[in-house]
């Protein structure tokens, strides 16, 4: 009895010790003389125990062999899970006995729970897992997670023995699932990216991790994959992708992309000897549609822009968006000259038709200048520029013109940049400055107010008049920083002057398109005057007559910005172009200066004398 791996006991029929071994003291921690007088329900926890005695009266009334689980509470306070079995022994004339043994499950059911919390933890895993037979061939499914399922489409009772690779996309990612076939073959881990299909036929992209389970003689038996579902993160890879390689507005490659588009361009026209053609576009009077219809049109007209050039173009070749109103196109695979003049006439076409624009007809064409690899540039940066100086001489071409470029336009194209360049060090360095011509009463003398001249002293070329950098810096946008900086130093004297006691004595500034276009011009200006606390009416914006008729409605609302501020209107070189005496009539102009000839066609007949 005592050699027994378990507890060997015999219980009479008051459910008293008779007889036990050594594992049964060793288990309640109890004394032979303790135990001899010790009721059997005594060493179970007492929510067992009704369970033992119903069984203890089976055992005797219906002479059945028993079997139940329950727990033993030693002397120490420990509790013990036991495998109970029982059966009436009888002896003698008729006295009976319950002969038993029990098993101590306490290593079951560590073992048991641990089981059991891996069953939870693979039911909880927000990752798919799959189990799969190793059997040489194929790989049979013998397990499946609810996250599979979920992942998958299938229920589990859908995939057990079927191969793993059901779900794989035809004709999709066939080297890394190659890579994972031979990881397998091999018995190694794997881990790989591909797209499945789910039951719907939806496809998903998902990351597996393939690893080898082996038995105790290391022989491999079953794989174990994890899946994880990694579409949303490769959509929002490539959503974000799209917005560093693209144009926000037009959808179209922008400058990052272009700059790889032309490079795989030049290295396949390497290979293939073959000619590689730049096209810059610039929308021919953009600007005036911006100020015209507003920001809103003018988004319309470069998407309406983008899908043009894109229709006229092949797959093969890259439409790109720099900014603003420039375009470019890579033309690849260009086998001759004569191949690529025909493209671009496609292009021009295809930019010839009218737009409806918010319910207006308009006619957007563009200037073009065109670059050839590799007479013209043998890497991305060379071409871009030599396109660049081409596109800068069809501007000056006429409308729609085109301009091959030729090496003479590298010296315009260094000169202007140059010039830019420098316009910016002046800027920073101060090397404006302004001089002031007073307007004088011929009758009295008196100085009536000043105009303020802008001069630039260049550190190569000595004083230079606006005439000789305002057109540059207009093409540029220089225009407006630079335009800002005067307004600050004729406000500064404006405030010089009146704390001299001269309050009253008005600078005239002039001022270009591109600057009171601008939205916050206006805000801009009362901004300043406030800063620096002058009389609004002591500045005066000049502007040329042929700004103000250019756009009438601009012009209006100009004028009427300037008089709620206080600010005057004057209008310079009147005489110089179509006037519109009705619509300046309109406007509320404090000063008109005449050119030489209309002041000379005064009186010269009755009609000009009125």
């Amino acid at each position: 009895m005592d050699l027994l791996a378990g507890t060997f006991y015999v219980l009479d029929e008051s459910g008293y010790f008779v007889l036990w071994n050594q594992q049964v003291e060793r288990v309640t921690g109890l004394s032979a003389e303790r135990l001899r007088g010790l009721h059997m329900l005594e060493v179970f926890e007492p929510a067992d125990r009704p369970a033992v005695a119903r069984a203890f009266c089976t055992v005797f009334q219906q002479d059945e062999r028993v079997q139940i689980e329950a727990r033993v509470r030693s002397a120490d306070g420990d509790v013990i899970p036991f495998a109970l079995c029982a059966s009436r022994l009888l002896v003698g004339g008729g006295t009976s006995y319950m002969c038993g043994m029990g098993m101590d499950l306490s290593q079951h059911h560590r073992q048991r729970e641990k089981l059991e919390l891996f069953e939870r933890g693979l039911t909880a895993a927000s990752n798919g897992i799959v189990i799969t037979r190793h059997d040489g061939v194929d790989n049979p499914i013998e397990y499946v997670n609810p996250a599979f399922e979920r992942i998958s489409g299938y229920e589990a009772a859908e995939m057990m023995g079927r191969d793993s690779r059901f779900m794989a996309a035809p004709g999709l990612d066939q080297d890394q699932r190659a890579h994972l076939g031979a990881a397998v073959r091999a018995c190694q881990p794997a881990s790989v990216v591909f797209r499945n299909q789910r039951k719907n036929g939806e496809l998903f992209w998902n990351h597996l991790s393939v690893t080898p389970v082996r038995d105790n003689s290391r022989r491999v038996t079953h794989f174990i994959g994890i899946i994880e579902d990694i579409t949303a993160t490769k959509q929002r890879t490539s959503q974000l992708e799209h917005l560093v390689t693209h144009d926000a507005l037009t959808g179209l490659a922008n400058r990052v992309l272009l700059r790889d588009r032309l490079d795989h361009a030049i290295q396949g026209a390497q290979r293939n000897h073959e000619q590689v053609a730049v096209v810059m576009l610039d929308l021919n009077k953009f600007k005036e549609i911006n100020d015209t219809l507003g920001h809103a049109a003018g988004d319309q007209v470069l998407r309406n822009v983008a899908q043009r050039l894109q229709s006229a173009l092949r797959e093969s070749d890259t439409v790109a968006r720099l900014g603003g109103d420039e375009f470019v196109l890579v033309l690849a695979e260009q086998p001759n000259l004569r191949f690529t003049l025909r493209m671009i006439d496609r292009v021009r076409r295809a930019m010839a038709g009218d737009m409806d624009i918010e319910g207006r007809v308009l006619s957007v064409g563009a200037s073009m200048g065109v670059a050839v690899y590799p007479s013209d540039g043998r890497n991305v940066h060379d071409l871009l520029q030599a396109a660049d100086a081409a596109m800068y001489a069809s501007k000056h071409g006429g409308p729609d013109a085109v301009h091959f470029y030729s090496p003479a336009m590298a010296h315009t194209t260094a000169a202007r940049q140059h010039m830019e360049n420098a316009l910016r060090d002046a800027l920073d360095r101060d090397d404006l400055y302004l001089l002031f011509q007073p307007d004088v009463c011929v009758e009295t003398g008196k100085i009536l107010g000043l105009e303020a001249l802008l001069r630039w002293r260049h550190p190569e070329r000595g004083e230079l008049l606006p005439a000789d950098f305002l057109p540059e810096a207009e093409e540029n946008g220089l225009i407006v920083p630079l335009g800002r900086r005067v307004l600050e130093d004729v406000c500064s004297t404006l405030r010089f002057l009146a704390d001299l006691g001269y309050p009253d004595l008005p600078i005239s500034i002039n001022a270009s398109s591109r600057e009171f276009t601008q939205r916050d011009y206006l805000l801009h200006l009362g901004r300043r005057v406030a800063h620096h606390g002058i009389k609004p009416a002591s500045l005066a914006l000049e502007l040329h007559e042929e700004q103000l008729m250019h756009d009438p409605e601009q012009a209006t609302r100009l004028a009427n910005g300037l008089q709620e501020l206080g600010i005057k209107l004057s209008v310079d070189e009147f005489g110089a172009g179509r006037n519109n005496l009705s619509c300046l009539r309109r406007l509320p102009v404090s000063q008109l200066k005449m050119t030489r000839r209309r002041v000379q066609e005064i009186g010269a007949s009755p009609a000009t004398a009125c």
